[in-house]
């Protein structure tokens, strides 16, 4: 059994994503004044003495009124009910009830998930118990006065909360391949995700910024589970203000940071954009694997060439992503869509293997012997000892030289893509690390590795 859910409910601006990062002990959910942050629903880990569970934070519920995302905010909210083994319906208490409250309240009793009332806001302990008191109205029994900024009283929301969640003992936890998928705005980031779900998980608009939070949402196929983390729209800094769009950003950035593997979605219709390469550039020092998902191929007119000539050019601007798989797709016809989970196999895989030191050093000969490192204007030679990887995620080699400073860029160039040719590492970047080393050191080391 997977983890239990405990969805989030409740009218704009009662503190929602406030009283989340609070049962989920970060910071993650997007908090501000303006209404309307959230809106699509989003999942975080959560627990409470021996239960873990999933906290699934949602949009607020307007019910009548239909502008702008209301009415996919609803559906959102509604699905994270549907698939809720509890849920948690938030309201202000320094407001008191209002009709907008009410008629959510006679919505949740019409459905089959306990609820409990959180009376959010209640910051004085004493005053909480009288605003807490105004909610027996709205007939879902017992309402707990907390506070989703101080924490006072989610003590014992929690406790009554266990009590609807499965037995540890059933629940079963399980390695997860963890997915980012980034762009620019409007590249059809979430179109993608709904694609590969089959279902509408994600609000789609052509209004940019629509995707606030990373959304993350886990999947099963092929006996294989997938963490895709949906992410907002990446624009350049200096047209990013200070506020929702700027905290989006921030959880987009973290997406890549806790990822496995990054879909790289481009426009095919722009092509690759000067923004583009700057976020291909932040992908690769944050060291993830990668692959360039060409999305709208649908809106291409196309002919028997077109495919080759636009793979030419894309890896004409990334270059130095070459290694990367390179994939065109449509997220509205679906298709190649169904290709990306095995390409995601198979560079989380290279993004995680470990090459032996002889290897490693077989192909150091070998490059060394048909290109030989160079010589300093001093007459000075750079000699490289020996390699070994040191670690994974991504493939990290130590190269152990006399003097680093003595091999400039095209040979240390050179060196990878020697690697590149006999090891492979397709879909993943590998890192080079050049350390100066006495040569007495390196043989001791050398004589400890063999030992061993």
């Amino acid at each position: 059994m997977p983890l239990p859910i405990v969805a989030i409910i409740g009218r704009p601006n009662v503190g929602k994503s406030t009283l989340v990062n609070r049962l989920a002990g970060d910071q993650q959910a997007i908090v501000h004044d303006e209404p309307g942050i959230t809106r699509d629903r989003t999942y975080r880990p959560g627990f409470w003495l021996d239960r873990d569970f999933q906290v699934v934070d949602t949009g607020g519920l307007v019910f009548d009124d239909d502008t702008e995302f209301l009415p996919s905010i609803r559906e959102q909210a509604m699905a994270a009910l549907t698939e809720a083994n509890v849920a948690i319906f938030v309201v202000d208490g320094q407001t008191g009830p209002t009709a907008g409250d009410q008629e959510i309240a006679d919505w949740l009793r019409q459905q089959t998930v306990p609820v409990l009332l959180a009376v959010n806001k209640c910051e004085s302990p004493d005053q909480g118990i009288i605003q807490a008191a105004q909610f027996w109205e709205l007939g879902l029994g017992n309402p707990y006065p907390v506070s989703g900024i101080h924490g006072s009283g989610t003590g014992e929301l929690l406790d009554d909360l266990i009590t609807y969640l499965p037995d540890p003992q059933e629940i079963s936890q399980v390695d997860e391949i963890k997915v980012a998928i980034i762009g620019r705005p409007n590249v059809g980031k979430s179109s993608l995700l709904n694609s590969l779900l089959g279902k509408n998980r994600s609000i789609v608009s052509p209004i940019s910024g629509t995707t606030r939070d990373a959304i993350d949402t886990i999947i099963e196929h092929n006996d294989k589970t997938y963490r895709l983390i949906d992410t907002a729209g990446i624009r350049r800094k200096k047209n990013v203000e200070y506020g929702a769009e700027f905290f989006s950003i921030n959880r987009a950035f973290k997406a890549i940071r806790r990822c496995d593997v990054v879909l790289f979605v481009i426009d095919a219709i722009d092509g690759v954009t000067d923004q583009d390469l700057k976020l291909a550039s932040r992908i690769l020092d944050e060291g993830r694997a990668v692959i360039i998902v060409v999305n709208k191929w649908d809106a291409i007119d196309k002919d028997s060439y077109t495919i080759y000539e636009y793979k030419t050019s894309v890896l004409s601007r990334l270059y130095f992503m070459e290694w990367s798989p390179l994939i065109f797709v449509s997220a509205m016809t679906g298709k190649r869509v169904d290709k990306l989970l095995d390409l995601v196999n198979s560079s989380a895989e290279e993004h995680c293997r470990r090459v032996s030191t002889a290897v490693i050093n077989e192909v150091l000969q070998e490059a060394i012997t048909w290109h030989s490192p160079p010589t300093t204007r001093q007459g000075k030679q750079g000699k490289i000892y020996y390699g070994t990887q040191v670690s994974t995620q991504p493939p990290t080699i130590a190269l152990f030289v006399n003097d680093p400073k003595r091999f400039n860029d095209n040979y240390r160039r050179y060196i990878e893509s020697q690697f590149r040719q006999q090891l492979g590492f397709p879909g993943t970047p590998i890192r080079l690390l050049w350390r100066g080393k006495k040569v007495r050191d390196v043989e001791q080391s050398v004589n400890r590795a063999t030992k061993v």
